[in-house]
């Protein structure tokens, strides 16, 4: 398979996979909170374990690989580890317990729709709205949040499905405790705008510091901090709710530090290096048609006509979002002048398979703009070497430099 499809088809499976791990969270941190389970120490356990079990791997993979710890650096940490871990967390798990597990999984549907919005604000998402593609990430991203609104608002007929069986099943996570949907949904809604902007604040701190598993892995120790702090202030004297025992809670703190927290951190990093914080969000909206079809086999589930409905109205959204974040990198490459694209071309498709390096080379044109900078991450040989090259800011000189900064076979 051609390198550059199986990068493709890499992260299409691996925000698809993020995807399934959400899918579970919501029923198991539901019945964990049920138990009695504070919303406070809930996170801090959570964010603690996924410091822990991903440090060894950050300390030993990424020894050289780390750049050196900034004092604004630092600040952008304690800053991520305060919006999802604290603020974003809290707020889910305290209007979940006001909800049912199916009212979340429904309203965390307006996460990529508040991504889209705020990364347009902030400039780190481009949006043209002359633009087809633009117009289409636009329409995508809506229309994957109404399918998610399809499937939990409207039913229908049942399916007779061969493997489903003619009887109603109860929600295990379903509360016993007094709930209140408005001041939920309104928790929930908040939380959504903390994770949103966690994951723009992410995508910009990657660029600078671009050790994901140390990222990761002080991102989480950073909440699990704050978090402590935070619940010493709420529940001050109250130390039962620190206990831990081998039970369905330790095994939601871990499920959610392990999968929801390190392992979607870090991911969902990589997928933000390539194709930005909008595109990672906007699958979100999947968890739910996971979920219905693994219920329909796991526990027996009816799929409506509502469900399945709303999955295809997901799934043409999830395609006019990846159409249009295909289109803007082709254009990216397209920014460049003409006469630097054909001069980039003619030295890197060079046919002599001895040269394994591109060195330093001039290329002749007028002077560009003390305010333009371009980069271009991999161009393929003719000999299918692929090399990463970097176009630096213009020099006072009439030649622009091209530097190699890594190839590989």
């Amino acid at each position: 398979m051609d390198s550059k499809l199986l990068s493709k088809v890499r992260i299409y499976v691996a925000v698809i996979l993020l995807q399934f791990g959400f899918a579970g969270f919501a029923i198991v941190a539901k019945f964990a909170l049920n138990k009695g389970t504070s919303h406070y120490t809930f996170a801090v356990y959570r964010n603690a374990i996924a410091a822990i079990v991903f440090a060894p791997f950050a300390f030993v993979l990424e020894r050289e690989a780390r750049p050196k710890m900034t004092s604004k650096m630092l600040l952008k940490i304690i800053l991520l580890g305060l919006l999802d871990p604290v603020i974003g967390q809290n707020l889910f798990y305290a209007g979940m317990n006001q909800t049912t597990a199916t009212f979340t999984s429904a309203m965390s549907n307006v996460l990529p729709a508040l991504t889209f919005i705020m990364a347009w604000i902030l400039r780190v998402e481009k949006v043209n709205l002359k633009k087809r593609h633009s117009q289409a990430k636009m329409l995508g991203t809506l229309v994957t949040v109404g399918g998610a609104m399809v499937m939990t608002l409207f039913a229908g007929p049942i399916l007779g499905l061969p493997w489903t069986k003619q009887q109603n099943h109860d929600d295990p996570s379903s509360s016993t405790h007094p709930q209140n949907p408005v001041k939920g949904a309104l928790m929930i809604a908040a939380g959504n705008f903390g994770y949103s902007l966690f994951y723009i604040l992410q995508a910009i701190t990657l660029k600078s510091y671009p050790a994901g598993l140390s990222l990761t892995t002080l991102i989480c120790a950073s909440g699990a901090l704050q978090g402590t702090l935070l619940t010493f202030i709420v529940e001050r004297g109250n130390i039962g709710i620190w206990s831990i025992g081998w039970n369905a809670q330790l095994l939601a703190y871990a499920y959610g530090g392990i999968i929801s927290s390190g392992v979607t951190y870090y991911i969902s990093g990589i997928i933000m290096k390539e194709k930005g914080p909008v595109f990672v969000t906007a699958f979100n909206p999947l968890n739910m048609v996971i979920v219905a079809i693994l219920s329909s086999f796991i526990f027996a589930e009816q799929l409506d006509v509502g469900k399945v409905t709303g999955a295809l109205i997901i799934i043409i959204g999830l395609y006019l979002v990846i159409w249009g974040k295909s289109k803007d990198q082709n254009e990216s490459r397209s920014d460049l002048p003409l006469h630097q694209q054909q001069a980039l071309d003619s030295n890197l498709t060079r046919k002599d398979s001895n040269i394994d390096t591109v060195d330093d080379v001039a290329i002749s044109g007028p002077t560009l703009s003390s305010t333009t900078s371009f980069r271009s991450k991999s161009f393929k040989r003719s000999d299918s070497k692929i090399y990463n090259v970097e176009i630096l800011n213009t020099i006072p000189e009439p030649t622009t430099n091209i530097r190699s900064k890594s190839f590989r076979k």
